[in-house]
Formats: structure tokens, sequence, C-alpha cells
């Protein structure tokens, strides 16, 4: 019993907080939204499943909290379920007064809006919370100086000495070594480009890191670049840097430029067979990952609840049917041809997104179990 109690407050309780914000965020902003453009709203949920809790607002809508906390939706008048697939016979016969209501009803620029706000939402909080975190406590820093270069390494056959000052990295400003190392870490067997100073004069390096196995503090396995290089080991001064509100501006926008392009990069890698099916992960990776972060305070769950936020953002938007990205498709072919797809056509769709979106979530179910169990066991 209590190492049941232990696992529910270390790993189920994180994971849950951390999801319910997220979702709460991106329902949210389909509902928000909505409202303003005028549409009726039928439900609002927190889970799926049986309610546990719910009530009624002075607008018709139903506020829920379900059973099963791992999603959520807004569920509009006139859908036939909580994926917002259109009931053709609801809105045929709608009541002359509920018809302009009818999300289906509204113009295609409206649905347009309406759809995208869920994954913006997800983006602004990312940004809220990056960008607080940036001025409440700003960021330990080391000058950005190459210390060692070892022998025979990818930096070595580079071109990289001591001595040089890293300036950017694939076109991201390095303003400390640790800037440098994880612009490199997070570049395995992917060309990057270097842009440093030596001695006063700009140089420009290609080079491919390579690709190292390292276990992480809490004893995950995880696949990194490396080149080869140290800080300047004469340089121990560690240092708080605070930037202004506009400065940190620019620094919030470039940090979420670089996850949207890392995270890019690492869906691109399985399309050209070197993606890493052990990096892909499920809820149940996801609330492991939460209980091991909610270790290390409640500074670096807010921190994983923005990266998080980031990604669920990006994830909603590819262009499969059943998710945003799926629906935002269907209706910029809409407003291109000036007509929406036939019923039949976006039916065919949705039941193939909604094939291949189990798919994903029981792989990534069956690779958080089985797989790692099996990589452990190795």
């Amino acid at each position: 019993m209590f190492e049941f109690i232990y696992w529910l407050l270390s790993y189920v309780v994180p994971f849950l907080a951390v999801l319910t914000v997220i979702v709460f965020v991106h329902e949210m902003g389909h509902y928000l939204v909505a409202r303003w453009n005028g549409v009726a709203i039928q439900t609002f949920s927190i889970g799926f499943g049986r309610e546990v809790i719910g009530w009624n607002d002075k607008h018709g809508t139903r506020w829920r909290i379900s059973a099963i906390p791992l999603g959520g939706y807004v569920r509009f008048v006139g859908d036939s379920n909580a994926a917002s697939v259109t009931d053709a016979d609801v809105v045929a016969n709608a009541d002359p007064e509920l018809a302009p209501r009818l999300f289906a009803n509204k113009n295609v620029w409206q649905r347009i809006a309406v759809v995208a706000a869920g994954p913006i939402a997800n983006v602004i909080l990312t940004f809220v919370i990056l960008y607080a975190l940036l001025l409440g406590y700003g960021r330990y820093t080391i000058p950005p100086v190459v210390g060692e270069v070892i022998a025979g390494s990818v930096a070595e056959a580079a071109g990289l000495e001591p001595g040089d000052v890293i300036v950017s990295v694939d076109g991201y400003v390095v303003r400390g070594f640790e800037d440098f190392q994880r612009l490199v870490a997070t570049s395995p067997a992917r060309e990057v480009t270097i842009e440093l100073d030596r001695g006063g004069s700009a140089e420009t390096i290609v080079l491919v890191p390579d690709v190292a196995e390292v276990e992480d503090r809490f004893g995950n396995m995880q696949k990194i670049g490396r080149i080869g290089v140290s800080r300047d080991v004469a340089d121990t001064d560690v240092s708080l840097y605070r930037p202004g509100p506009v400065e940190a501006i620019g620094m919030t926008v470039e940090e979420i430029r670089f996850i949207i392009q890392r995270t890019a990069a690492f869906l691109g890698d399985f399309f050209v067979g070197r993606g890493d099916v052990e990096q892909l992960g499920g809820p149940v990776k996801v609330a492991k990952v939460s209980g091991e972060v909610a270790t290390l305070g409640i500074i670096a769950l807010i921190n994983l609840t923005a990266l998080l936020s980031l990604n669920i953002g990006i994830f909603n938007l590819l262009p499969v049917p059943m998710l945003d990205g799926g629906h935002l498709l269907y209706y910029l072919v809409e407003a291109v041809r000036g007509r929406p797809l036939s019923m039949k056509v976006q039916e065919i769709g949705f039941r193939f997104g909604f094939a291949l979106v189990l798919a994903l979530m029981v792989f990534t179910l069956f690779n958080d179990t089985i797989f790692a169990h099996f990589g452990i066991l190795r």
C-alpha cells in the first residue's frame, strides 16, 4: 500500500497536474474564440468518459470533469461527437434561431480561427511560462569559450581550436557555453553550422556531431550529439544573467523557435530512417518524466509544462484528420475550392485519422512499457 501511494504521489499526480493545465488552456483557446464568433457550445470537458462533476452556465454550455483525465474537448452544438464531426441531420433541421450559431454554418475563416486557437493557446502558455521564468530567475551562464579539443574528435577534424569564442550555432545566438552544449547535443548525426570568433576574426565551421548514448540523472539512456570539446577550464566563473523585459521577449521567442525546429528535426528523422523508436513516448513515459522532474522542484515541473504544452500544440497541427491540423486542412481546401469537401470524403478522412491516432497511441504505450522493459534488461 505504501508503494502504491508513493507511486501515485510521485508519478500520477504530477502527470495529471501538468496534463490538466495543458488541456484546459488548449480547450479554452477553442472555447474563447468560438464564443467571440457566436458559436453555440454544448460541452466543455476536461477528461473523457462518464461525467464526475458538471454544471451548466448561463449560455447553456455544460462544463464537466470526466472520469478519464487523459485529454479533453469542446463540443459545439451540431457536432456528432467530441471530435467535432458535423451531424448533418442536426444542422439541416436546426431551428432558424439556432442555425446561425452552429459551428458548421460559420464562414470558413471563422472555423479556421476557432480550430487554430487551441494550438495557439498552447504556444502562448509556453511563451508566458518561459518569459516569466526568465524574468523572475534569470539564467546562469558560462562564457562560450572552447577550452580543450579532444584529439581525433569531430571538433578537431572540423578545425575548432582552444580559445575559440562560439557566437552562434545554426543561427541561434550562443550566450553561454551551456547554449553551445545544448545546440550540439540536440543534433546527433545532423549537420550544424558554427559561427565563431577566433582572435577577432569571424570563422564558420560546419560539422556533424557523433551520436553518443549517455545516462541522465534518473538512469534513463539518451542519445545526444557530441563533437569532443570542453569549456575553458581556467574560466570557472558562473554568472547570473538577468535580461530586461524587452530582451527577454526575444530570448523567449528564440527558445520557442529552437524547440519547434528541433522537434521537427526529430520527427523528420523517422521519415529518412534515422529515427530511434525508443525515444518516442506516450502517457506512461510522460508520467515517468513528470514524476522525475517533480523531484527537482516546482520550477522544473512548471518548465516541463511549458515544453509539453508547445509539443502538444505542434502535434495537434499535424495534417491528420481527428487532430486540429486535419480540420484546418479541410477548411483550407474549402477556402481554395470555394466549397467544402463532401461529407463522404471527410468521413473517410476522419476514419483514417482515427485509425492513425489510435495506432500511434497503442505503439507509444507499447514502446513505453514492453520496449522500455526489454531495453532495461539489455
